[in-house]
């Protein structure tokens, strides 16, 4: 490519700040009864974007990617997905209170992995996969069938399709969730702390699938993590929240190796040796 063209294709390129955010947050406070949560927080996912939510317990960090999910609804604030508001709907020129009808809609991109794998027992981990797609989607049972076969191929569980969720490793049972969540062809995958329940042999095993899903560059990514070498290795962006706001956010080289926040520095230092 000529000089010239790579300058034209440069310029004719969107830039990053440009781009529509596939789901954003905007001045979202969260309560619990007289506890609160999230105060105020602001946040933007751009499409393909791997973002790396950290913090101590109670920070606020699954409550984030749970109201994505449409699992917890907002005490205030708004959310933005593609464009779309999430928690409020249109009607009669005012925005009142999503349906469910809407909520299912406007989340239909969004898939998320679960701490606890969330497998149903009696079905085995091919019919775990076909379901949603068939009773959510309406696919035909061929088609869901033939993408769940795929998607727990890349988990690689291909040999266990006639498995049920008894028979798996913990390693196994959330390899299958990343798959079930794939076959909804999400456009922003929510993963929260989904190593923490995995004995520690079994981490690393889950880790690589999430780094190769993360390679291939097509999705949103949001994790809720502790593994801090992991968040540096694969984040484009990492956020800190510490009591219910965003204490500092950056790339995962500012973030995690040259913050001066001095809470973040105390939070980092017992992940270190």
């Amino acid at each position: 490519m000529s000089e010239t063209a790579l300058k034209e294709k440069i310029l004719s390129s969107p830039s990053q700040d440009s781009i529509q955010p596939i789901a954003s947050y905007k001045d979202v406070y969260k309560s619990f009864g007289e506890v609160d949560v999230l105060k105020g927080i602001d946040l933007e996912i751009k499409p393909a974007e791997k973002v790396a939510l950290i913090g101590p317990s109670g920070s606020g960090k699954t409550t984030i990617i749970r109201m994505l999910m449409t699992l917890e609804e907002p005490t205030a604030g708004e959310i933005i997905v593609n464009g779309q508001n999430l928690w409020h709907m249109e009607r009669r020129r005012k925005l009142v209170r999503a349906n469910e009808s809407h909520l299912r809609e406007v989340r239909g991109d969004i898939g998320m992995v679960f701490q606890h794998f969330n497998l149903f027992p009696h079905m085995t981990i091919l019919e775990n996969c076909m379901s949603a797609p068939i009773h959510v989607k309406g696919e035909s049972k061929e088609m869901a069938r033939d993408y769940s076969v795929e998607m727990l191929n890349k988990v690689g569980l291909g040999d266990k399709l006639e498995n049920y969720p008894s028979q798996l490793s913990g390693g196994q049972k959330q390899r299958v969730a990343m798959a079930r969540a794939l076959v909804m062809r999400p456009k922003i995958m929510l993963f929260d702390e989904v190593t923490s329940a995995l004995d520690p042999e079994l981490v690393g095993e889950v880790l690589e699938v999430i780094r190769q899903i993360a390679k291939e560059g097509e999705m949103a990514m949001v994790l809720v993590t502790h593994e801090m070498d992991f968040a540096q290795e694969i984040a484009d962006r990492v956020v800190f929240l510490d009591n219910g706001v965003i204490a500092e956010q950056g790339t995962p080289d500012e973030v995690l190796m040259h913050s001066e926040n001095e809470r973040l520095v105390s939070f980092l230092s017992r992940f270190r040796s």
